[in-house]
């Protein structure tokens, strides 16, 4: 088992490297849109100055927050963040990696859904293709060490503050998920000092000076939440009530 762990420990640094490389070898990269596909959701710039997460090959700085099929179809995001305030349902992750072209982190409760149900339902976000799981802050250790037993995909812990991660490592957690309100930079800060090499995801916060803050404090990447359907269309409702095209 060292010798499986070691190896794979291996083949993650190797990749990380092969993209870094790759990445600092080019001064700029050419892009195509087409006319109908530039109308699209656009991340954060800055955002880009994470480090980001290379997770099976695939180096991931940005997530955007969304369970709208709609929205993940339209935006730059590297990665979906899917979790939402109810129960999860097989049925909902199986639609939202079918429709996803990125990859997606599955949330599989750790709230109101707790136990044997959490360890079930991220064995089959695993068969249907989920990148990683997703499970909350009220989540046991017992509950996050079964899941590592169970799934070969990242578990993503949440975390509300900086207390309890080195149980949570231990116990099996791949990536700590900082959601601490107005604090997310602070403890994004005391846990990148505690833990230097630990993968850490951040949500990014109200403002472009929150997100910022939460970049230099050493989040590796970072949950964008994206504008609702309905904010967007009242922009372009505005328009089309002026006479004008299209924003």
């Amino acid at each position: 088992m060292g010798r499986l762990r070691q190896r794979r420990e291996e083949e993650i640094a190797r990749a990380s490297r092969v993209i870094f490389e790759t990445e600092a070898g080019q001064t700029s990269a050419p892009q195509i849109n087409g006319k109908l596909r530039s109308f699209a959701l656009r991340v954060p710039q800055k955002i880009s100055a994470c480090s980001g997460i290379v997770i099976f090959g695939k180096r991931i700085r940005s997530i955007v927050f969304s369970t709208d099929i709609a929205t993940i179809r339209n935006v730059d995001a590297d990665a979906v963040f899917a979790v939402y305030p109810y129960t999860p349902q097989p049925i909902i992750t199986e639609a939202l990696i079918h429709a996803a072209d990125i990859p997606v982190f599955a949330g599989v409760g750790g709230g109101l859904t707790q136990g044997k149900r959490v360890v079930n339902l991220a064995m089959f976000a695993e068969m249907q293709g989920a990148s990683g799981v997703v499970v909350n802050a009220p989540t046991s250790n017992l509950v996050v060490r079964e899941l590592a037993d169970a799934v070969d995909i990242p578990i993503i812990v949440t975390a509300v503050n900086a207390e309890g991660a080195r149980e949570r490592i231990r116990s099996g957690a791949s990536i700590i998920h900082v959601a601490a309100g107005a604090q997310t930079p602070e403890v994004v800060k005391k846990l990148r000092t505690q833990f230097p090499n630990l993968p850490l995801i951040a949500t990014c916060g109200p403002s472009d000076e929150s997100l910022e803050q939460t970049v230099l404090a050493g989040a590796n990447a970072i949950v964008w939440t994206p504008p609702y359907p309905g904010e967007v269309f009242r922009e372009i409702m505005a328009a089309y009530r002026e006479g004008k095209p299209h924003p």
